[in-house]
């Protein structure tokens, strides 16, 4: 079997669920209770994953951390501002 089959796969399985949970968290308001360090550290994560990946010239990860830090940014915008 070819490894990248594999990769894809569980990208595609990783993206699904944090695709899921920013909808749950939209739907539900519940999403101002997610920490703003959560953010900060997901996307420096994600940064620091994409320029490796990119220095193995592997696209399965280049491809899922790109989407990953997509997901981080599009939760915190969308993410409910806390009641003043």
């Amino acid at each position: 079997m070819n490894p990248d089959l594999i990769g894809w796969a569980a990208s595609a399985i990783l993206l699904a669920t944090l695709v899921r949970q920013i909808r749950k968290q939209v739907a539900d308001g519940t999403g101002a209770g997610v920490s703003r360090w959560l953010f900060i550290g997901q996307s420096l994560a994600s940064v620091g994953f994409i320029a490796y990946s990119v220095l193995l010239d592997n696209w399965v990860f280049i491809v899922t951390n790109s989407c990953i830090l997509l997901t981080a940014i599009v939760g915190q915008c969308l993410r409910p501002k806390p009641s003043a």
